[in-house]
């Protein structure tokens, strides 16, 4: 909204709330091209007395013709509106490199147990899903190769879930969408500039529950936070009750831009260094700190500083807070044993023996850090999470009927190509070689040493983005809306638009402007992102072409932090976008409102 009025806007409201007639003023109109708004939109305007002087119109994305044949017809409107345009806006930017559709109950929607016995509303869904991302491309000029997850062996004699076909839909939508573009947008790409990837929550039902131990994940799984809105309690100026106070983190702040993809402990340290080289060159902390009466000298520097140093001293101060604040839940969740389990489990070095231990002697432990544990147990040993096995685990770990949904719907979603059937007869040892075989994950040889514990763990999205890149993806797996002939490039080789030349990375078609936050600015405050700065502000016009990844039913703080790091390493944007942005326990609690329904292929329509 800040940005907004800056640009000189005094006014912003609701088009469907009751609004004081402004005539000796201009309107500009942002809205989405329904009859119902541009019903509204020619109430305000028609007539002797409209409310505006004149109307600036705006869509979201492309207006249907009969839409703006309805405006044409009203001539009381016509010489009243100054500007009528496409704007191809119809998305949420998340940051820098992410955006969402705003489709927060899309899993229940597209994968719930009702979604089938109400087509119209899951078409409707998918479709709006796919205008929306469609708008990123028309508003970057972008032409994507548009891949999906197909699904796995389809026959005659083959039955899959109906969830199994949501990629493959909204793939065709979104495809179908953007090649309007070509002939309804000016200068809109002809060939292919970018690439596209849609997934949904099946590909990695691990990321959304597992602990992601960076500051910006921590922030948002452990302090209940809204969205990017943190409440924090600061001394109140009339000496009374301390008040609450509202805080975004979000991209200008330059210390939560530096730190936000590190992990809690490197974000605590550099934390406290900050701080420390903060007040060591800050006048006016250094004259506060002094030992008997200031010189009116002194007195003069420190006011002048004194502005300065409050405004940066409160945004460091908060981070230090919040840094406190996580550590000391995880100290006392014991959050550092149970986020050990959890990878062991993932890659195969633990097993029903340690987590049995575990939640013997952890029986204080959160209900949803037991049931989370519970969770990634069930994926990995799905034959141990059966019958009374099931039950008396579940007695074990305390978890009630309702947490148990969750177990279950995960496991549903799954489906049966993921589940691992039991290698003969249950038995007692728990050697190293049998975990071995219910890995979730395998170990990466990255060649990156682990600086910090609890850092083993990586989304599916690192792998498949970076063999999207390569041109590795398999080809059965992963299906191209708008392939080229194999004729147009040779066997095995990678796709087209990955690879341009020697030793050289695809070029964007579309010229990268540098936001001004990122626009690097030296400084010796103690407390800005200088490295990140200077990194956004470099030449963007060497990197490669864009990668795009959509997610279906919710993407996670780790996909998005693997988005920027995959940036810097494969030298091209990597993009994330989702319906919607879960931390684990929303994601949680959407979970628990799915079930496992299935239909035959015969049942869908594609």
């Amino acid at each position: 909204m800040a940005d907004i009025t800056d640009e000189g806007v005094s006014l912003v409201e609701d088009l469907f709330r009751r609004r004081q007639p402004l005539p000796s003023l201009d309107a500009i109109y942002f809205i989405q091209p329904t009859k119902e708004n541009i019903v509204m939109f020619l109430s305000d305007m028609s007539g002797r007395e409209p409310l505006y002087k004149k109307a600036y119109v705006f869509f979201s994305s492309p207006i249907p013709k009969e839409l703006v044949t309805r405006i044409k017809n009203d001539t009381s409107v016509l010489p009243r509106i100054g500007a009528l345009r496409e704007m191809n806006l119809e998305y949420f930017s998340m940051d820098s490199q992410g955006f969402m559709t705003d489709h927060e109950n899309a899993l229940e929607d597209l994968y719930g147990e009702h979604a089938p016995e109400n087509p119209r509303k899951f078409d409707a869904c998918l479709n709006t899903m796919a205008t929306r991302i469609a708008t990123v491309f028309a508003s970057l000029r972008e032409l994507p190769y548009v891949r999906y997850r197909a699904p796995k062996g389809l026959d005659a004699s083959t039955i899959a879930t109906f969830r199994d076909l949501v990629p493959t839909k909204l793939a065709a939508a979104v495809w179908n969408t953007i090649t309007t573009y070509k002939t309804t947008i000016a200068n809109f790409p002809q060939t292919e500039t970018c690439e596209l990837l849609i997934l949904d929550r099946t590909t990695d039902l691990i990321a959304p529950i597992i602990h992601e131990w960076t500051y910006d994940a921590m922030c948002h799984d452990l302090l209940g936070m809204e969205g990017n809105k943190y409440v924090h309690e600061v001394p109140s100026k009339s000496g009374g009750e301390p008040e609450k106070k509202e805080v975004l983190l979000e991209d200008h702040d330059p210390v939560w831009l530096e730190l936000r993809h590190a992990h809690i402990a490197d974000a605590s340290e550099r934390l406290h260094d900050k701080m420390t080289n903060f007040v060591s060159k800050n006048k006016a902390a250094q004259l506060q700190q002094r030992d008997g009466e200031l010189s009116t000298r002194d007195l003069q520097k420190m006011v002048q500083a004194l502005p300065q140093y409050n405004e940066q001293m409160e945004k460091l101060s908060l981070h230090v807070e919040i840094a406190g604040k996580i550590n000391r839940l995880i100290r006392e969740m014991g959050l550092r044993d149970l986020g050990q389990l959890e990878q062991d489990l993932v890659f195969g070095d633990a097993g029903t023996k340690e987590v049995i231990n575990f939640l013997r002697m952890n029986q204080g432990a959160p209900t949803e850090a037991r049931l989370r544990l519970m969770m990634i147990y069930s994926s990995a040993y799905p034959d141990k999470c059966e019958g009374d096995k099931a039950t008396k685990l579940m007695q074990l770990a305390k978890l009630t009927p309702d947490d148990m949904k969750a177990v279950k719907n995960m496991r549903m979603l799954e489906g049966t190509d993921s589940k691992k059937a039991a290698n003969g007869s249950f038995s007692l040892k728990f050697d190293a070689q049998k975990q071995r075989k219910n890995a979730l994950r395998k170990d990466r040889n990255t060649g990156e040493e682990e600086q910090w514990a609890l850092t083993r763990f990586f989304p599916v999205v690192e792998e498949l983005v970076e063999k999207l890149n390569k041109g590795d993806l398999p080809k059965d797996e992963y299906q191209c809306m708008n392939d080229p002939s194999p004729g147009s490039r040779g066997s095995g080789g990678p796709h087209p638009s990955v690879r341009t030349g020697p030793g050289t990375n695809p070029r964007s078609m579309r010229s990268r402007r540098t936001a001004t936050w990122a626009r690097a600015r030296s400084s010796d405050d103690g407390y800005s992102s200088d490295s990140i700065l200077r990194f956004a502000s470099s030449d963007f016009k060497n990197m490669g072409q864009r990668i795009f990844i959509f997610i279906i039913g919710g993407a996670t703080r780790s996909e998005l932090r693997v988005c920027h790091k995959l940036t810097t390493k494969l030298r091209r944007e990597v993009v994330l976008g989702t319906t919607c942005m879960d931390d684990p326990p929303e994601y949680i609690s959407k979970l628990k409102g799915i079930s496992e329904k299935e239909l035959s292929i015969d049942d869908i329509r594609i």
